[in-house]
């Protein structure tokens, strides 16, 4: 059967209450013949998620409308493969020890892109065996920085790679420790330096584009196309989720591909970051 994803507007509602109506969608899933997998929750931003394994979207709102009366406001269909990427789990957590019921994810994630900038050129003037070297040289940094970062890759673009994270200031601290360690990694390789770009933006799960993360993945890849060598480019939902507005400087309104309107993007300062210059995200 088809997964579903549905998202439901439901501010002022708690947590318990969302835990509730997800048991009871599961007590009277089997007389409908679906399966609910997991449920996020972010009472910040009054939204919940549900996935489902089900034959049709009309089934997924029937069993909500029996069980609770929580209708969802929109369903898309999704792959379980885009779904672990993106959202790192497919069935319920477990509850921490002495808990009663697990700290929900929020289902909101942090979207970045990098890469190389001018692959192409580089590849044409070393060949392939060096060009090769050389990403996998940039693979292994951007890696490592994801993994002390909390990130999660997504795919690998042949030039780059897009990750996902549940937290924005990982992202953007992830995005700053992966331009350092290019800098250091060119100031002991003069013969053939990388240099890199990067794009942010973050959202969640269920896009008005009726594709996981549909707008925020192509705004996050086009802010990385527009952005300089050695450069990191963020979204104004970055800027905002953040909470340190210090380091991010020389806003502009850029016409990205794809977006009737012009953007909002500002450009992270990461070469003059201190520690005392970064702060915890609200996320």
């Amino acid at each position: 059967m088809p997964i579903f994803m549905d998202r439901h507007y439901l501010e002022g509602t708690s947590p318990a209450e969302v835990a509730q109506a997800h048991r009871m969608d599961i007590d009277i899933q089997d007389r409908y013949g679906v399966k609910f997998l997991t449920y996020w929750f972010d009472e910040r931003r009054g939204t919940a998620f549900c996935l489902v394994d089900s034959p049709d979207i009309e089934t997924v709102q029937c069993v909500h409308r029996e069980a609770h009366g929580f209708v969802a406001n929109e369903i898309v269909e999704v792959a379980l493969s885009a779904v672990e990427a993106f959202l790192g789990r497919i069935n319920d957590p477990d509850p921490a020890p002495g808990q009663t019921s697990p700290q929900m994810d929020p289902g909101h994630r942090a979207i970045l892109f990098t890469d190389i900038v001018g692959s192409t050129e580089m590849t044409a003037r070393l060949g392939d065996r060096m060009g090769t070297e050389l990403v996998r040289a940039h693979d292994a940094i951007v890696r490592r920085c994801l993994g002390k970062n909390s990130g999660r890759e997504v795919k690998h673009t042949g030039d780059g790679i897009m990750a996902a994270f549940a937290a924005t200031t990982a992202a953007v601290e992830c995005a700053m420790a992966i331009q350092q360690e290019f800098q250091h990694y060119n100031s002991g390789n003069n013969a053939q330096p990388i240099h890199i770009r990067i794009g942010l933006d973050c959202g969640e799960p269920v896009e008005d584009s009726n594709d996981l993360f549909g707008s925020t993945v192509q705004l996050a890849a086009r802010l990385c196309a527009a952005a300089a060598s050695d450069q990191i480019l963020v979204s104004e939902n970055i800027f905002r989720e953040y909470g340190t507005t210090d380091l991010f400087a020389h806003a502009t309104r850029r016409r990205l591909k794809g977006f009737s309107k012009p953007m909002l993007a500002f450009r992270c300062d990461w070469a003059h970051a201190g520690p005392s210059e970064r702060s915890t995200s609200s996320e």
